[in-house]
C-alpha cells in the first residue's frame, strides 16, 4: 500500500499539472487600447508630416501581465509601439525597421516571430515547418504542445504587424527586442524608426523615441 507521503507528493504533482494546463489554455492574449501617440511620454513627433511615433516599455507588472508568456524570463523586451497620423495621406509602414540602441551603444534590431518564439519555446534551430497552422518553425511536442502553440499565437497577435497608417488614425503593436545579457536595457536608450514611406514613396526623416527611466503605463492602455 503506497505510503500517505507518496500519496501526497503524487497529488501536488497533478495539482501543479493541471494547474499549469488550466493556465495555458485560461485566456487569449488581448492588446491593449492605444491612444493618441502624442499622449504618450516617449514619443517622437514630426510635426511637418503630421506623424507621431511613441513606445511603452512592457517588462514589469502590471503591464506585463496582459502576456501569458514571461518574457522577461528569456530575456526579450516587449516594447508596444504606437504610430498615429494626424494627416490627410497614409503612410506606409511595412518596410519599416525598429533598432533600440542602448545607453551603452549596444544596437539591437527588433526580432522577427520565429526569433522570439524560439527563445521562448526552447526551439533549436531554425527548418521550416511543413504545417502552416502551428508556425513556419517545428514546435517542441508538435501540434499536442498547447503551451508553445498559445505562445506562437500571443507572439504574432502582438507583434506590431500593420501596413499602413491611414489619415487621421492609429496603429500600435509590440516590438520585441532581446536584451539577454544585457546591463540595464532601458534606461537612457533610444529607439530608432526608419523605412517609413509618404503616400508619394519618399521616406521620412527618422523617428527617434529616448526611454524614460520610469516609462510610466500609457493613457489608455492597460
Amino acid at each position: 500500500m503506497p505510503s500517505p507521503h507518496r500519496v501526497f507528493l503524487c497529488l501536488a504533482t497533478l495539482i501543479i499539472v493541471f494547474s499549469s494546463a488550466a493556465l495555458w489554455g485560461a485566456r487569449d492574449f488581448v492588446a491593449p487600447k492605444a491612444s493618441n501617440a502624442s499622449a504618450y511620454p516617449c514619443k517622437d513627433a514630426h510635426p511637418t508630416e503630421h506623424i507621431t511615433a511613441a513606445v511603452d516599455v512592457y517588462n514589469s507588472s502590471p503591464k506585463a501581465d496582459i502576456f501569458i508568456t514571461h518574457f522577461s524570463d528569456e530575456g526579450i523586451l516587449p516594447v508596444f509601439l504606437i504610430i498615429t497620423n494626424d494627416g490627410d495621406q497614409p503612410i506606409a509602414v511595412n518596410n519599416m525597421q525598429a533598432e533600440m540602441v542602448t545607453a551603452r551603444r549596444i544596437k539591437l534590431e527588433a526580432l522577427d516571430v520565429d526569433d522570439v518564439l524560439r527563445r521562448v519555446a526552447h526551439i533549436k534551430g531554425n527548418s521550416t515547418n511543413p504545417n502552416p497552422h502551428a508556425g513556419p518553425i517545428p514546435l517542441p511536442g508538435g501540434t499536442k504542445n498547447k503551451k508553445a502553440q498559445q505562445q506562437y499565437a500571443e507572439i504574432t497577435g502582438a507583434k506590431f504587424a500593420a501596413a499602413a497608417v491611414e489619415p487621421h488614425s492609429t496603429q500600435s503593436g509590440f516590438l520585441f527586442f532581446d536584451v539577454l545579457g544585457v546591463s540595464q536595457p532601458v534606461d537612457g536608450a533610444h529607439i530608432y524608426l526608419t523605412g517609413i514611406r509618404n503616400s508619394n514613396g519618399n521616406e521620412l526623416m527618422y523617428f527617434e523615441i529616448a526611454l524614460t527611466p520610469s516609462n510610466a503605463a500609457a493613457p489608455g492602455a492597460k
